[in-house]
């Protein structure tokens, strides 16, 4: 099979295209002839080395993935060959990824394809709207109601969250950073935008939350501001940290136990197989109602992996602000 790998850890310029052999199944595991894949930010750290995990040695990288089942190994009892799958959970923990034409994972990973979604629209939503669905309804109890503020309204798992905060009946409240990106997370059901370029955030939010604080925060970004946080929540609020690896923020421990708050750190593929199932259900359910909608804001070839983990990291990391939504890559 060809797949997109590295054999060192680096710049996104040492990703090669090379031909595998392709993976055998095993106990409970299923072969996926991969049509499409996703990228993430973690697909970058992992890449270029800058984050504490495992990965073999050459490495796949990629997370996410859709396709249609290969084969399946033995004690299998979900999928059969023919059926039209999605995932995540690859390249991550010591596994290889998705960037190749075929996948092998155990089945506690793959979910069937909802009737009448795009594949590519299901690996663009693999990571990102699983992650959110877990930060919003599993750490940050969202209710009907309630007040929900997320960073980033445009990014991968921003945009699912500000859509899940409205199906949820909540009011929220996102940044983003152009008037055309602040259209975007209004259509997607945002009710106050902040433009972090050119406006203030901390004042922009204590005008908003004077007469009625945030429910739930939920922290996109690597660097959390703790005093704008606890200040902004109401008492009981929750705080949902999905960034900040390197991050070291002074923390205002008066105010926060004084308002009952509580912190959730949440990284989605410590959170259980069954608790991910169910997240992937529902998001498959609205993407085919309509409820949820996913922008793909780059497509490139398997050929051309090296230039869409360049151009990932360049606005994730580099903040060059050429990006809406996701990149996804087309195996097959």
């Amino acid at each position: 099979m060809r797949a997109a790998c590295v054999r060192t850890q680096g710049p996104a310029s040492n990703i090669r295209l090379e031909e595998w052999p392709t993976p055998q199944t095993g106990q409970g595991e299923v072969l996926v002839r991969v049509n499409w894949s996703a990228l993430n930010p973690i697909d970058v750290y992992l890449r270029a080395g800058t984050i504490p995990m495992p990965v073999p040695s050459p490495f796949i990288p990629g997370s996410d993935f859709a396709g249609v089942v290969e084969a399946v190994g033995p004690g299998v009892t979900r999928f059969k060959p023919g059926d039209r799958v999605w995932g995540s959970n690859q390249g991550l923990l010591g596994r290889q990824g998705t960037l190749a034409e075929y996948v092998c994972t155990h089945e506690q990973w793959v979910y069937p394809v909802t009737p009448g979604v795009d594949e590519s629209l299901l690996a663009a939503s693999a990571l990102t709207g699983i992650t959110a669905h877990l930060a919003v309804f599993d750490a940050g109890q969202l209710r009907k109601g309630q007040r929900l503020f997320v960073t980033g309204g445009t990014g991968g798992v921003g945009s699912f969250v500000v859509q899940m905060g409205r199906i949820a009946g909540a009011e929220v409240i996102t940044t983003a950073g152009s008037p055309e990106k602040i259209a975007h997370c209004k259509a997607m059901g945002a009710s106050h935008v902040i433009n972090h370029r050119t406006e203030n955030l901390k004042e922009k939010l204590a005008e908003l939350v004077a007469q009625k604080p945030l429910d739930v925060w939920i922290e996109t970004q690597r660097e959390p501001d703790f005093d704008c946080m606890v200040s902004s929540l109401a008492p009981n609020g929750r705080m949902v940290l999905i960034a900040g690896r390197t991050a070291r923020p002074v923390f205002p421990v008066g105010p926060f136990y004084v308002k009952g708050l509580t912190l959730t750190g949440f990284a989605m593929f410590n959170s259980p197989a069954e608790r991910q199932r169910h997240a992937a259900h529902e998001v498959g359910q609205w993407l085919a109602e309509g409820k949820l909608k996913v922008t793909i804001g780059a497509t490139y070839p398997l050929e051309k992996a090296a230039e869409a983990h360049a151009f990932l990291e360049e606005n994730t990391l580099g903040m060059a602000g050429k990006l809406t939504g996701k990149v996804v890559v087309k195996v097959s």
